[in-house]
C-alpha cells in the first residue's frame, strides 16, 4: 500500500499547487505523510458530515474540492465547527487535501466533469491558461449541444442529469429560444460573463448567480443564463477525480479504494415558490 506522501505526489501531479489562484488555499491540511493509504474519499466540502462518512468509512484520507481554511485562523479549538473537524481527522488517523482552483482549471478539471455530467462536447477552455501551449487547460469550458434544442429542454437535462438540491434549476431567458453552444463553469460564474459574451454562445451554466450581474447580462445581449446550485455543479468532478485515482492505483499496484461521498452538502434544504414559474 502507498504512503501517504506518495498519493500526495500524483495529487500535486494532477492539481499542482502553483495553478491554484493567488488567494487559494489548496494543498493538505493534515496528514503523517508516511502513514499508509487503503481508502481514499472524495467529496466537495470538508465539513463535519464528510469527515464522519470517512470515520464510518474507515478511510485514510478525503480529497475535496473546497478549503477548509481559505483564509488564516488563530485556533483550532473544537469548540469551532471548523476545529472539531481537525480534531475528528487527527484523531482517527485521517489526512485531508485539497484541489480547489487548481482543479479548475485543469486538463480535465471541474467543467470538464461538469460537460461531461450534461452530455456536452468540450471545445475549448472558456478562459485559456497562458502557459498552457495546447490550448487545453483554463476556467470553465464552452461546449456544443449533441444537437440543437430549447432553452427549456436544456434546463431540464440539467435539471435530471445534476444531483438534485432544494434550488433546483433557475433560468434567464426565453424557454422556446433555440440552443447550440453552451459556456460551462463548476461553481460562482457571474465573474466570467464578459468572457461568455466574448465567446459567442447561446447560453451559460454556472452557478450563485446574482441579481444585479444577471439583470445586467440580459441587457447586454440575448445570452440565456442556467443556475444551478454551487455543490451540484462541482459534485461531478468528485467522480472524474476518482477515476483518476483508480487508475493510478491500477498503475502502481496500489489496490485503493476510492469512493465518492453521496453526502449532499449543499446548505440549502427546502425551497418553496408562491407560483413563479417553474
Amino acid at each position: 500500500m502507498p504512503r501517504l506522501s506518495e498519493v500526495l505526489a500524483q495529487f500535486d501531479a494532477l492539481w499542482p499547487p502553483e495553478r491554484a489562484e493567488q488567494w487559494d488555499a489548496v494543498g493538505t491540511v493534515c496528514g503523517d505523510p508516511d502513514a499508509p493509504v487503503t481508502r481514499v474519499l472524495i467529496a466537495v466540502d470538508p465539513v463535519k458530515d464528510v469527515v464522519d462518512e470517512a470515520v464510518r468509512l474507515g478511510a485514510d484520507l478525503i480529497l475535496t474540492h473546497h478549503p477548509l481554511y481559505l483564509r488564516g485562523t488563530t485556533t483550532v479549538s473544537a469548540g469551532t465547527f471548523k476545529g472539531r473537524v481537525v480534531h475528528t481527522l487527527i484523531k482517527h488517523d485521517i489526512a485531508l487535501h485539497v484541489a480547489h482552483t487548481n482543479a479548475d482549471s485543469a486538463d480535465p478539471g471541474v467543467s470538464d466533469a461538469l460537460a461531461g455530467a450534461l452530455d456536452l462536447r468540450v471545445v475549448r477552455p472558456l478562459v485559456p491558461d497562458p502557459t498552457d501551449p495546447a490550448g487545453r487547460r483554463g476556467l470553465g469550458r464552452v461546449c456544443e449541444l449533441d444537437r440543437p434544442a430549447t432553452l427549456r429542454d436544456f434546463a431540464a437535462r440539467a435539471a435530471h442529469r445534476l444531483p438534485a438540491t432544494a434550488q433546483g434549476i433557475r433560468v434567464a431567458g426565453d424557454p422556446d429560444s433555440v440552443v447550440s453552444t453552451v459556456a460551462v463553469s463548476g461553481g460562482s460564474g457571474d465573474s466570467l460573463f464578459d468572457h461568455v459574451r466574448a465567446a459567442g454562445v447561446d447560453v451559460f451554466l454556472t452557478a450563485d448567480l446574482r441579481h444585479h450581474p444577471v439583470s445586467e447580462a440580459t441587457q447586454h445581449s440575448p445570452l440565456a443564463l442556467v443556475d444551478a446550485a454551487h455543490w451540484a455543479t462541482e459534485w461531478p468532478w468528485c467522480e472524474l477525480a476518482a477515476t483518476q485515482l483508480d487508475e493510478i492505483s491500477d498503475r502502481h499496484g496500489w489496490d485503493l479504494r476510492v469512493h465518492v461521498s453521496k453526502t449532499v452538502t449543499d446548505p440549502w434544504s427546502s425551497h418553496h415558490s408562491s407560483g413563479a414559474p417553474n
